[in-house]
């Protein structure tokens, strides 16, 4: 018998490491080819990784929610043959168990009594918490004594937040250094107001606020919700904890303003309504409105470049490629966004076929790594569900995002060289969101005008 590493494959450009979400086998499971063996995510995308060999697996390296690096062995598969071999270890987890030699009952006494004094707090487990930790992070973290609300408030400068081993040994550098104090845990958050009114020797009494309440004296206080009987409580999905999370982080990013305007698309109604069942016999696809959505916030991007733009510290990235991503709606209530790659550079069929295709793709799990990334700007249609307009969040790097209101059919006014009459058009709302530190209003504002201009200007005669 021999012995097969099965590793974590490549999973697309600039794709350097996942997090395994579930084991499909146990040890001693029989393996048939290509069978999966285990699941992974990458951002918001769920893939299987399926065993290269036959066999039976003998041992697994990794655990639920730990970080893997592309090229690492995550699992070894015994399988027929008769040259053993046996798996390079993970240069990620160092070894941290050491051999002690003996010692006098009196020097474990001594030492059992100092490391007491030393500790000011118990190691959490980090598997409880929210953000994802590396073994080396946790091993450091372990060796160093730092608790689990320590280790949580480390700013990490790793994927989606996490905490880099560079991270960790910058924050205990600091420390050691006098930047950083290790405070006990059981220290209360509401100190006796006496003693600290006596220690501070900067703060003078006025008599306009000698009676005000001070900072200490009013802690802020974060509300919980509270569950009571009969209530349901539903943990939220590995998804959903990545999309609130990056919701947060754009919120604290950017500064948001909104930017809305109406349109007429009635020509863009009845262009539709005559080519779409033509198209789709045709073509084997359905045309529907947000390709060509799309395809106007394409011209628009090509003509103000300063919306495809991403900011980094202070310095602006003005984008070569124009690379719209399209928010999809998942089956279980979640968003995910595929991005359209190069789009100014696609006619209405191609925009169509990769619309559909996408699309599709996303409500079945299907999507690829790099099929989610590197996008530029963002469309995403609340009209669907009948939303008239919204104000949607900034899909960060990105600095703008245009949510696309429902089509209704409202009374306006028409005006024609034989004078103004009232009648039936097709109109929608678009909301344009934008990053208020790089794009000002006048920028904003030109930019969903000139969509609005190129579908109000639609050719109904155009052919696709």
């Amino acid at each position: 018998m021999s012995k097969f590493e099965l590793k974590l494959p490549q999973m697309g450009e600039s794709v350097a490491e996942a997090t395994l979400t579930t084991w499909l086998k146990e040890v001693g499971d029989t393996i048939e080819l290509d069978e999966a063996v285990f699941e992974i995510a990458t951002d918001k995308v769920d893939s299987e990784v399926p065993s290269e060999v036959e066999g039976v697996l003998l041992e697994r390296l990794f655990e639920v929610d730990d970080v893997i690096k592309v090229g690492q062995t995550v699992a070894v598969i015994e399988v027929e043959g008769s040259e053993p071999s046996t798996p390079e270890p993970s240069t990620e987890v160092e070894q941290t168990d050491e051999v002690l030699p003996e010692a006098a009952p009196a020097t474990i006494e001594k030492q059992v009594a100092a490391a007491k004094e030393t500790v000011t707090a118990p190691v959490a487990d980090q598997r409880a918490s929210e953000r994802f930790y590396s073994p080396l992070v946790k091993n450091i973290a372990k060796k160093e004594q730092i608790p689990f609300e320590e280790l949580e408030s480390i700013v990490g400068s790793g994927l989606e937040g996490r905490v880099t081993k560079n991270d960790i040994l910058a924050y205990l550098e600091n420390r050691r250094n006098g930047g950083a104090e290790k405070q006990p845990i059981t220290t209360p958050v509401t100190e006796d107001i006496e003693t600290v009114r006596s220690s501070s020797q900067t703060i003078k009494e006025s008599p306009t606020i000698k009676d005000s309440p001070t900072i200490a004296e009013t802690p802020h206080k974060v509300t919980t919700a509270q569950s009571t009987a009969g209530d349901e409580v539903i943990p939220m999905t590995r998804m959903g904890k990545l999309v609130a999370q990056h919701m947060i982080n754009s919120v604290a990013t950017s500064a948001h303003v909104q930017s809305f305007i109406e349109v007429d698309v009635t020509k863009v109604v009845s262009w539709r309504n005559k080519v779409k069942d033509g198209f789709e016999k045709r073509e084997g696809e359905k045309l529907t409105f947000t390709p060509i959505f799309i395809e106007a916030v394409a011209k628009a991007l090509k003509k103000f470049p300063m919306v495809n733009i991403s900011v980094e510290g202070e310095t602006v990235i003005k984008k070569k490629n124009i690379n719209i991503g399209m928010a999809a709606a998942l089956p279980d209530g979640n968003l995910i966004v595929p991005v359209i790659k190069n789009a100014d550079q696609l006619n209405l069929v191609g925009m169509a076929k990769v619309v559909n295709d996408l699309a599709n793709r996303s409500r079945n799990n299907a999507l690829k790594p790099d099929e989610i990334k590197d996008g530029t700007y963002t469309v995403t249609n609340v009209g669907t569900f009948g939303s008239v307009f919204g104000t949607p969040i900034i899909n960060q790097p990105q600095v703008g995002i245009l949510a696309l209101g429902a089509i209704r059919k409202v009374p306006a006014v028409i005006e024609t060289s034989e004078g103004d009459f009232i009648g039936i058009r097709s109109k929608m709302f678009l909301s344009h969101s934008y990053d208020h530190r790089v794009v000002n209003g006048a920028l904003g504002g030109m930019f969903v005008k000139a969509v609005a201009d190129y579908l109000e200007s639609w050719d109904i005669n155009r052919d696709i």
